[in-house]
């Protein structure tokens, strides 16, 4: 079959290279499509749990899951499309627990001959704003080695393990990234990275071999979004500081310009409906944060219904005056 064709990009707006997984990620992509970014998102493939880690398995494919939210939330079509992706099958038939997007995605793995050209075929199809990259061709095994010493073996089991992690890798250890991301990096005016879970959605694409040393290299302004809560069995007591220290930890230095950081109260019942699940407010601490050489933006950045997430449109806002900002100072 012909290569997907590439989707028509204005060399005039500023680039961003948005990084990560998880629904944090498609929140914030939400509102960024709004601003004249020229978008590209580098998703992780190492998410083994529900319809993913079925189809993933099955079909040896990338999971789906991800890269499915992204592409939604970048998506130009009408809501009654949106919700008909994320469908997900109920009741006892063999399609329960999957979601239409997942399936219309192995699907187009199967046109197209490759999940890459799947994915970007789908996106012209949805009129998406920008470019969705998975980090790499194919799936990847997470592990995490725990404080006590033990290995832990999945994305999806990490979290539930009860064990403090010291530090995550991926096999096969060599796994190769797009080129298509590797080139996003290099001509990126800006690199943001989260929000998500830090180990598990984060931390699989910066392990890629060359993509975290592509990152070190660039010139670009990079950002780091800090989540709102912190994540039981992942993130447990961690404040900002340790969110880039973990990361620093990984890929060997510490590399961010600015981090970008909730201040807002959050309301006593909403943190007692959290307490309940082990998790409370990131804590921010100043001095560790600008001892890594990193300014930081706080503002009251979340909203809250059914769970707490990030308010999409003064986030994006604040890092599309960043990256403008960045822009005017380069002439």
């Amino acid at each position: 079959m012909t290569p997907a064709p590439e989707l028509i990009r204005d060399p005039q707006l500023p680039k961003i290279v948005v990084i990560g997984g998880g629904t944090g990620l498609s929140v914030m992509l939400r509102g960024l499509k709004e601003k004249p970014l020229d978008i590209t998102a580098i998703v992780t493939v190492a998410d083994d749990g529900g319809s993913s880690g079925i189809l993933r398995d099955e079909m040896q494919i990338p999971p789906p899951g991800d890269i499915r939210n992204v592409l939604i939330a970048l998506a130009d079509v009408e809501p009654m499309l949106s919700q008909m992706l994320q469908h997900r099958f109920a009741g006892g038939s063999v399609l329960a627990g999957h979601s239409l997007g997942n399936l219309i995605l192995a699907a187009m793995k199967e046109i197209t001959g490759d999940f890459v050209s799947g994915v970007k075929e789908l996106s012209r199809v949805l009129a998406v704003r920008g470019r969705v990259l998975p980090a790499a061709d194919h799936s990847i095994v997470l592990k995490a080695e725990m404080e006590d010493g033990s290995i832990v073996e999945g994305e999806s089991k990490i979290p539930k393990a009860g064990l403090k992690i010291k530090r995550v890798f991926i096999e096969p250890a060599d796994v190769q990234p797009l080129p298509e991301a590797l080139e996003a990096v290099e001509e990126a005016d800006a690199i943001l990275i989260g929000p998500g879970s830090l180990y598990t959605s984060i931390m699989p694409n910066l392990l890629v071999p060359n993509l975290a040393e592509k990152i070190i290299a660039s010139k670009a302004l990079k950002l780091f979004v800090c989540n709102v809560m912190t994540q039981p069995g992942e993130t447990d007591d961690y404040t900002v500081g340790d969110h880039l220290r973990a990361v620093s930890d990984h890929i060997g230095q510490d590399i961010f310009d600015y981090v970008i950081v909730n201040n807002g109260n959050i309301p006593p019942q909403v943190q007692l409906k959290y307490a309940e699940e082990g998790a409370r407010p990131v804590g921010l601490d100043l001095e560790e944060v600008t001892e890594r050489g990193c300014r930081v933006i706080a503002d009251r950045l979340v909203m809250f219904r059914t769970y707490l997430r990030h308010d999409a449109e003064k986030l994006s806002d604040h890092i599309y005056d960043l990256v403008n900002r960045r822009m005017t100072e380069k002439g």
